[in-house]
């Protein structure tokens, strides 16, 4: 039976144009970027012309561009920098209940150093109030730090409505945009941001590489020390071929931006209809954001014995993020949504879409998930 890959949340197959473009640069662009000589500056011309590409496609200058091992350094790169680098000033930081681990945990570490976290709740769309952010500052806020799209609902998040709260606020704002960079139009400028993640493995490019953006003069401290690479943030040579392969990423998925949502849009309606028509008991979980994440509980299921019949039927799919693979513990994105006692937790399944799929693909795993939930709820 063939297997269908509907976890692209979690990480998406490398394009082929991507795997090109490496492969290119690894036989030719092999120089050290920081060396004097032709090979050397044939590289930096290589890797200037990606962070350029890169810079481009959330409004930046190619100098804001913080390059870094993927998203989870960058989202530690701004928690941590900011802390250290205003640590001065206050100790307050603003996030919210459903962050990736990434942050949250980064937020928990400085907890145990004297910061003070305040961790906003969301409500049953898994979508956080503005209000209660203004509520939540206070003068010494020195960060807030907030998702733009939810990794396991797909929850939008108001980043624009709430960075032009912190215009009339000296706190910094930061925001985890990995899971929406690539599908949602986001300029800094018009976001009011001073710092954005993002990685290049949720948008068919390679792992292991991403971006921190950081706003000019922003205070933000390095985590790495060494050379002098990346104007002295972050030291350690460049990767220069995933650079490469991360920038060819960013605009063949700007070019294939529209047709894809509209696809992904017609997924999620191919699969919701299929589940109508079968009889069987179903929620969406959160508000429709990012189009190709879609949370469904499916009531009187199990979710560790729904994912396991799943794959043997050969639907891949998860419960949630993939960082948190193997756990036993709820998600903690359905928790805040609905709290520690709801069916949803225990429940549901989290499909995401991206290259690769079809109508007649989609149609064929609603149908399995159809047959698999017959059998598991009598």
């Amino acid at each position: 039976m063939n297997a269908i890959y509907l976890d692209h949340a979690a990480t998406t197959p490398m394009s082929p144009t991507v795997i090109a473009a490496m492969a290119d640069a690894m036989a030719n662009d092999y120089g050290n970027a920081s060396s004097i000589h032709r090979v050397g500056r044939d590289a930096r011309k290589q890797l200037d012309a990606a962070r350029a590409v890169l810079a481009a496609s959330i409004g930046a200058k190619p100098t804001e561009i913080l390059l870094t091992s993927g998203g989870t350094e960058a989202d530690n790169t701004a928690i941590f920098g900011v802390a250290e680098a205003r640590a001065h000033e206050g100790k307050h930081i603003i996030t919210t209940q459903i962050e990736h681990h990434a942050v949250l945990h980064a937020c928990e570490k400085l907890q145990k150093k004297g910061y003070d976290v305040t961790y906003l709740p969301v409500n049953e769309y898994g979508v956080v109030s503005v209000a209660d952010v203004e509520a939540a500052l206070r003068d010494d806020t020195i960060l807030v730090t907030i998702m733009y799209g939810n990794n396991e609902v797909g929850a939008v998040q108001p980043i624009a409505e709430i960075g032009a709260l912190l215009q009339n606020h000296p706190a910094t704002f930061h925001t985890d945009a990995v899971q929406a960079y690539g599908l949602l139009d986001m300029q800094v400028d018009a976001l009011g941001v001073d710092l954005l993640s993002v990685s290049a493995h949720k948008l068919n490019g390679p792992k292991g590489i991403g971006f921190l953006y950081v706003r000019t003069n922003t205070k933000c401290t390095n985590l790495l020390y060494g050379g002098s690479q990346e104007r002295k943030r972050r030291a350690g040579t460049e990767n220069v071929p995933a650079v490469i392969g991360f920038a060819t990423a960013v605009t063949e998925a700007a070019v294939k931006r529209d047709a894809a949502i509209t696809a992904y849009k017609q997924y999620r309606t191919i699969l919701l209809d299929t589940f109508e028509q079968a009889g069987i008991a179903y929620k969406v979980n959160g508000e429709q954001g990012l189009a190709h994440v879609l949370n469904i509980m499916f009531a009187g299921t199990h979710v560790e014995s729904f994912l396991i019949n799943l794959d043997m039927s050969g639907v891949l799919v998860s419960s949630g993020s993939a960082c948190t693979a193997g756990s036993i513990d709820p998600s903690h994105v359905l928790v805040a949504m609905y709290g520690e006692q709801a069916e949803e937790l225990r429940s549901s399944i989290r499909f995401s879409f991206g290259q690769g799929l079809s109508d007649e693909i989609i149609r064929d795993a609603a149908n399995r998930v159809v047959a698999i939930v017959q059998r598991l709820v009598k």
